[in-house]
């Protein structure tokens, strides 16, 4: 009799933490908007030149990276390309480092003194719309290549069979078998990379020029002129597209293709497909490639481009204006945020996976609403509703904050995890006297653990290298590493601001590379059951 009232006032903390954490501040951003003249700011013709130039940046991104990403995709799971599992973390290592790096290393390559402008004498210059479509694709297009790669790798490959012994061409196959099958991905992936794009500032920021975008003009307005009225208008409007993204995201994650694959793909021999795909894949892999290969030169050179001595006085220049300290800030933040991330999304994804009712659903809706909220937005939102708290400028609002801005993610991992175990072990656990808490012990952690590592690793390489919601709550004692990249920009110390982004990729490497070790070893261990924990009992199953 003890559980039901137990369970049910456990839902209701739960509910009023997102309350809390999401909610409320969303709330107060948009009350705020009462005391701003909002037809005089989306009137003016800087808010619409901005807008348009938000629009068309967007659009054109992330029609190119989801181009790019398909042919990755295609090349990883339809070829047979050699080093498919190295040419994947290639394809992945833009994800390991902050948006605004990606920028700084265009301008570093192809700016007005850049390595390659110089080496090959190239006119022109690499600021404005299409420097910020260039960066832009190079920061969102892996994002597109890990969604559609892994809707091919499940695809079942009986249709293609049949359609073969049938004598139908690979134009129809195509037509008739893998639109149809692609289709709901592909929105979701579009949409995806859209809002990615449409909501970054740190790509326009670096290299957008005379190109401005919305995300820029509310940083600029918000940390710049303190103008939260403005800002507001522009979280709002940003606020749109993310919102139908994650309509989209509603109506197609349930209803998708994945299903059950009576047979995987028998990659014949094709030597001028196979060389297609190296081809690609060599191509992008130099164009992520080169931007971190210009940052380690920039590092070790005295004063790009007048001076190229090799020198390490730009990693005691960086250490000097206490790159150690916010070294350590970002990784207590990161620890902290993966930690509580992950207990917090078990937690809740325990009780909208495994019960039901009325507060499971709004749970669980509470659960992915970030997924429509952009950094910028939450960290503006946060400002106005935690100011002259005890938690504003604190470590630990930057924790809620990127805890919160990444939670959907990861919550929708486990909740899937969870949703696929065994429905009756609860039930039947309690037939036998064995209570909840000793079934999620020994039976559901064990099975989720993988998952679990998963999570934390996304929890974790987010928080060190977001900028967007910790740059409006961020003071000089709590500043994590990431932001030092703006400051070192603004100063016109690249060399600086190069090293900062080696370190963060080289954290979120070792990182990465420790938990898919853990994992490894984690796998050949065998999961809990609910026999084990009813011997544990002493009872007989």
């Amino acid at each position: 009799m003890r559980r039901g009232p137990l369970l049910a006032s456990t839902k209701l903390v739960c509910l009023v933490f997102f309350l809390v954490a999401v909610v409320l501040p969303l709330a107060r951003m948009l009350i705020h908007l009462s005391d701003t003249d909002v037809a005089a700011i989306i009137t003016a013709p800087r808010f619409a030149q901005a807008l348009t130039n938000s629009l068309l940046v967007s659009v054109s991104a992330a029609l190119i990276s989801l181009a790019i990403a398909s042919i990755l995709a295609w090349a990883v799971t339809r070829t047979n390309l050699p080093g498919k599992r190295l040419w994947s973390i290639l394809f992945t290592l833009p994800m390991l480092i902050p948006s605004i790096s990606h920028g700084m290393g265009l301008v570093v390559l192809f700016g007005a003194n850049g390595f390659l402008t110089r080496l090959l004498g190239i006119d022109g210059s690499i600021y404005g719309f299409w420097g910020i479509v260039t960066g832009s694709v190079l920061y969102s297009f892996p994002v597109g290549f890990l969604m559609i790669s892994d809707v091919l790798r499940y695809e079942d490959a009986t249709p293609y069979e049949a359609a073969d012994v049938l004598g139908i061409s690979r134009l129809r196959q195509f037509a008739a078998i893998t639109v149809p099958y692609m289709r709901k991905p592909m929105i979701a992936a579009i949409f995806t990379v859209f809002t990615l794009i449409i909501t970054d500032y740190g790509v326009p920021l670096m290299i957008g020029g005379q190109c401005i975008t919305l995300p820029v003009m509310m940083y600029q307005d918000v940390v710049g002129l303190l103008d939260f009225g403005k800002g507001s208008v522009i979280g709002l409007v940003l606020l749109v597209p993310a919102l139908i993204a994650f309509a989209i995201d509603l109506l197609t994650r349930d209803r998708g293709n994945a299903g059950f694959v009576l047979k995987s793909f028998t990659l014949r021999h094709n030597v001028r497909r196979d060389l297609a795909a190296l081809v690609a894949s060599v191509l992008v892999a130099l164009f992520v490639l080169l931007p971190i290969a210009s940052f380690v030169v920039l590092t070790f050179v005295s004063h790009y481009p007048n001076d190229l001595t090799l020198t390490l006085a730009n990693i005691g220049r960086a250490f000097g204006m206490k790159a150690g300290t916010y070294l350590l800030n970002s990784v207590i933040i990161a620890c902290s945020v993966a930690l509580i991330g992950c207990a917090v999304s078990f937690i809740v994804a325990y009780f909208t996976a495994r019960s039901s009712g009325r507060l499971s659903h709004a749970l669980h809706l509470f659960s992915i609403v970030s997924l429509a909220i952009p950094g910028l937005v939450l960290g503006l939102s946060y400002v106005l509703f935690f100011k002259g708290t005890l938690l504003y400028g604190s470590l630990a609002i930057l924790v809620l904050a990127n805890m919160m801005h990444f939670f959907s993610s990861p919550y929708l991992m486990i909740y899937n995890t969870l949703g696929k175990l065994n429905a009756n072990l609860e039930a039947v656990g309690a037939t036998l006297g064995v209570g909840r808490f000793a079934i999620v012990r020994d039976v559901l952690l064990p099975q989720s653990r993988l998952t679990l590592v998963e999570m934390f690793t996304y929890f974790f390489v987010n928080s060190m290298m977001t900028i967007s919601a910790v740059s409006f709550l961020a003071n000089t004692a709590t500043r994590p590493l990431s932001l030092m990249i703006p400051s070192f920009e603004a100063t016109m110390m690249l060399e600086c601001a190069a090293f900062v982004s080696l370190l963060i990729l080289v954290v979120n490497l070792a990182l990465s590379g420790g938990m898919g070790v853990l994992k490894k070893v984690l796998g050949k261990r065998s999961g809990g059951t609910v026999g084990a924990v009813v011997e544990k009992k002493g009872a007989v199953a």
